[in-house]
């Protein structure tokens, strides 16, 4: 039974150890997808000041207000540049953290098919000790019914 109990305490532990895992994957997640919303703002603010200026083309701008403004979505294009970057990263935690995830729950099947296997293999060997005590309780039952009936001839 100890070899049993060794098996029980290895798949809570792997339960453990998977469900650590899935937290992961969902704290990563939640992580990507913030990342993704802020770049989601910064796309659509771009776009929004882009059109702003866009319909303003009829105006006769002053070149420095003009240079300002390249300036300004330069660094905008930039910061959604690294943005992007940011999210592609997340990507990347969020794939090596379901993988490990797909690795602890194939661990814990792996045991678990262990203990099963070892379970059935115990009650198999419980299954014939039994029958074994059972076949030679009847051979004596036999044997003492043979006795009597050889006395009494």
């Amino acid at each position: 039974m100890s070899s049993l109990q060794s098996f029980i305490v290895a798949i809570q532990l792997a339960e453990r150890r998977r469900d650590a895992a899935r937290q992961t994957v969902s704290n990563l997640q939640n992580a990507r997808a913030a990342a993704q919303g802020q770049l989601d703002q910064l796309q659509g603010y771009a776009q929004e000041t882009q059109g702003r200026w866009g319909a303003s083309e009829g105006r006769v701008m002053q070149p420095v207000v003009l240079q300002h403004h390249h300036q300004f979505m330069g660094r905008l294009e930039h910061a959604i540049g690294l943005q992007g970057q940011v999210v592609r990263t997340q990507d990347q935690r969020v794939a090596g953290a379901r993988q490990t995830l797909l690795q602890a729950e194939l661990r814990l099947a792996s045991l678990r098919k262990v203990l099963e296997r070892r379970q059935a293999e115990l009650a198999l060997a419980q299954q014939r000790r039994e029958q074994k005590a059972t076949d030679e309780r009847a051979a004596l039952r036999l044997a003492g019914v043979a006795a009597r009936y050889s006395m009494e001839e």
